[in-house]
């Protein structure tokens, strides 16, 4: 089994920036990580995903440029680093993890999952 846990949530104004965590424990270490989120009203969407060895990374096209994903595989951690929010980027956002060794941005494609942690982006 896999435990992941996110932290780093918050509130912050628009334009501002925030760095989240996902602590993974259990059967590490894990191939493909991933962030989601979901937006009130809205399903699930993918944000970015990495591999192992940070190599491979993949984006959505509504962050590109303004986030960051990031992993230390010694500390079984990833990070995202999020820049330039805007109000649209309000949602809870969700560690994922992938048993595959094949990148995806598909949440049915995620084995393992955190509980979220609350981003609010005032404007």
């Amino acid at each position: 089994q896999v435990q992941l846990v996110e932290s780093g949530g918050g509130l912050v104004q628009a334009g501002g920036s925030l760095r989240l965590s996902c602590a993974a424990s259990g059967r590490t270490p894990l191939d493909w990580l991933g962030w989601f989120r979901q937006r009130p009203g809205k399903e699930r969407e993918f944000v970015t995903a990495i591999n192992y060895s940070g190599t491979r990374t993949n984006y959505a096209d509504s962050v590109k440029g303004r986030f960051t994903i990031t992993r230390d595989n010694a500390k079984n951690t990833m990070y995202l680093q999020m820049n330039s929010l805007k109000p649209e980027g309000t949602a809870v956002y969700y560690c994922a993890a992938r048993r595959f060794m094949t990148e995806a941005r598909e949440a049915a494609q995620y084995d393992y999952w955190g509980q979220g942690t609350q981003v609010t982006v005032s404007s």
